[in-house]
């Protein structure tokens, strides 16, 4: 789980204001917030003076006529995390939380954040102002009802709305008298001018096939047929979310945060292949391995990123019906395009195509996750050792299970920002600490680690929650519930095409037993290279049925407000179950290696079944997980028989006797600083409960 923007859809608000046990925003920074009503108001330092740059936004709304001038916190293809020169609503306010709209009048400027936020808001926004403490569009529309005349015009980017958004802002508008106005030109962008920051310009480059499930050729007639065999005959698919693009060309960037994305659309008919992005990024090798210097159905055309709106609006001119997902399609297109030559889904045919795991992308993504328990296992080795020393911080903590994993094989960096909290910020389900901003470790405090990677090979995410000292017997009842949510979900038998949302309740039952439960989502999809929280997959009332060959993480957790946080994340593969009877079953493998807190665990809460773990707890010979690589990087050899090992020490939680974990790196291995005597552990539920 990672901040509260899921499946790449900045409209999902994972940790709900009226969700069960939500935690009150802890005040790292003590009183030092922004007083307006003293005279003069006091202003802390992190405050940013916003009074010039209002002064020209309204200056630029008044040559539209607009009344009002709407400033959402996402960019033009609803990614999770955006780049900074996407960052229009934190740069107009100087609040830079990953949610809240800012809204702008003649007279009033005003932001609506959730609770997560409330308090870094008070101390980055000056008292031009407002800070609202709800979310959604009928409070601001409410607001603009009371702000701006009748008559009054509303101005919005229409490349930074989805349809869903619009929708809901122009029905709540209707029969108010005040129309709402698509302006393409972007009025932050115009204030904002050479500061802004430029757009990323790194290469767009392939990926070597060894990490690819398919070749773009094999996916992209494998989208042509679903659109031979849609009863709406579509011409086209249209692709807007970045992840769709990459995954379709298996193509990779930089662009956005924690994501290996590219700024992209893409078009794809029957005939043709057209491709908007910056060309000049791509090398005469990718130009090549595109096939871009031909005209063929199978000869991918480079057109300008800008130039897609006109494009799809002179496309759409002819004879054509375009297939598109309005999950991630934003207004900015979906406006040029007649309604009669529309054919839309919730999500594209490459969404639906892209959750379902083929056998080489799982065997890729779980190599990944054998790295990765590799340097996680190693963080906590680590913590063990130091964090009674108090020299260890959370945000030091942070950095260094990032230097970790980069220092494992196909390392790309993290899957998104760390979440190391300790004690009570640990009841806060997506706080992150600063350099400035953060709490020792300390071995009389639970410290949560949420925490992924990016591989070549595959994404990870993963949280584990510990205890150095002695915890209270209420601190182990609610961890070893959670325990027990988590492996009563992963071991369930249930019927294939299930949706996830009908099976999350065995993830709280034994929370739920006890009077306890948490306010977030149990689980998300995750992908091969791409995004760490992938939708459509996982357990909320809008994803899809689960089917085999999808991943996801598997998340309950607890969280004590002003006190302690748990949560225990794994990430799972659907697979065939076995049955007595013939039937069409499904049921979890989970793919992720790290153990329990065995100092965490009430033994005497676990049932038999808990303890005597389900087959896909084993620890599998990770040899066969670790992918074929190309012929030109003989500088990594093959892995010798068995692997190599990772040895945790014998006084530490993750092992008595010692514990082993094969490492498919035949590079090296870790072991502690005491020497200990390594042993294979068959047996892969015990390492996990540390039993």
């Amino acid at each position: 789980m990672a901040r509260a923007h899921w499946g790449c859809c900045p409209w999902l608000v994972l940790l709900c204001a009226c969700a069960w046990g939500h935690p009150k925003p802890v005040d790292l920074g003590g009183q030092d917030v922004r007083n307006c009503s003293t005279n003069p108001p006091y202003l802390p330092v992190t405050v940013v003076n916003t009074t010039m740059s209002l002064t020209a936004l309204r200056q630029q709304m008044q040559t539209q006529n607009l009344s009002a001038y709407i400033i959402p916190d996402t960019d033009a293809h609803m990614n999770e995390y955006i780049g900074q020169h996407d960052e229009r609503r934190a740069w107009i306010t100087g609040f830079t939380g990953s949610a809240g709209t800012a809204v702008v009048t003649m007279k009033k400027a005003a932001v609506w954040t959730d609770s997560r936020y409330w308090t870094q808001a008070e101390r980055q926004m000056d008292c031009n102002w407002e800070l609202h403490k709800e979310v959604g569009t009928t409070p601001i529309v409410t607001w603009l009802l009371t702000e701006i005349p009748a008559g009054g015009r509303v101005g919005f980017d229409p490349f930074l709305l989805s349809i869903d958004t619009w929708e809901s802002y122009d029905l709540a508008l209707q029969g108010s008298n005040r129309q709402l106005v698509s302006i393409t030109t972007n009025l932050v962008d115009l204030v904002w001018g050479s500061e802004r920051p430029p757009v990323p310009n790194q290469p767009i480059y392939a990926l070597q096939e060894a990490f690819t499930g398919s070749t773009w050729q094999e996916k992209v007639s494998g989208v042509r047929s679903q659109m031979q065999k849609h009863q709406k005959a579509p011409t086209a698919v249209l692709l807007s979310a970045l992840e769709e693009t990459a995954w379709l060309f298996n193509l990779r960037a930089s662009d956005i945060p924690y994501n290996p994305f590219f700024y992209s659309y893409t078009l794809l008919t029957d005939s043709s292949i057209r491709l908007f992005a910056n060309k000049s990024r791509f090398s005469s090798e990718t130009l090549s391995y595109l096939n871009s210097s031909c005209t063929g159905p199978m000869c991918v055309q480079i057109e300008d990123y800008s130039q897609v709106r006109d494009s799809i609006q002179a496309y759409a001119l002819g004879d054509v019906r375009i297939w598109i997902g309005t999950s991630y399609t934003m207004y900015g297109i979906y406006e040029v395009i007649p309604k009669e030559k529309l054919v839309t889904d919730t999500y594209s045919p490459v969404m639906m195509t892209k959750a379902v795991k083929n056998s080489k992308e799982q065997t890729l993504l779980k190599a990944s996750h054998v790295r990765d328990a590799v340097a996680v296992i190693r963080y906590l080795v680590w913590l063990e050792k130091n964090v009674p020393k108090g020299t260890v911080d959370e945000f030091l903590g942070a950095e260094l299970v990032d230097k970790f994993r980069g220092e494992e094989q196909f390392s790309s960096g993290p899957s998104f920002e760390t979440i190391s909290a300790s004690g009570l910020n640990a009841a806060l389900a997506h706080y992150s600490p600063t350099k400035e901003l953060n709490r020792k470790l300390s071995s009389d405090e639970m410290y949560l680690l949420d925490s992924g990677g990016q591989y070549w090979d595959g994404t990870t995410d993963i949280t584990r929650t510990v205890h150095w000292g002695t915890p209270s017997a209420f601190q182990k009842e609610a961890y070893t519930r959670v325990l027990i949510g988590n492996i009563d979900l992963s071991r369930l038998i249930f019927p294939a095409a299930t949706s996830g949302r009908m099976v999350e309740a065995f993830a709280r039952r034994a929370l739920w037993d006890a009077g306890l439960n948490y306010g977030h989502g149990t689980g998300h999809g995750i992908g091969n290279f791409l995004c760490v929280h992938e939708w459509p997959v996982g357990f909320q009332s809008n994803n899809i049925a689960m089917a085999k060959g999808m991943f996801t993480s598997i998340e309950p957790g607890y969280y004590k407000d002003g006190e302690f946080g748990i949560r225990l994340e794994d990430v799972a593969l659907v697979v065939e179950a076995k049955t007595k009877y013939p039937g069409s079953y499904l049921t979890f493998e989970v793919v992720s290696f790290v153990p329990y807190d065995r100092n965490l665990i009430d033994v005497s809460l676990l049932s038999p079944e808990h303890v005597s773990a389900p087959q896909h707890c084993l620890l599998p010979d990770p040899g066969p997980f670790l992918p074929l690589l190309p012929a030109t990087t003989s500088s990594v050899p093959a892995p010798p028989p068995g692997g190599s090992a990772l040895v945790a020490p014998a006084d530490t939680h993750w092992g008595i006797p010692p514990q082993l974990i094969r490492d498919p790196r035949a590079s090296r291995t870790f072991q502690s600083d005491q020497p200990a005597q390594p042993q294979v552990v068959n047996n892969w539920r015990n390492l996990r409960l540390g039993l």
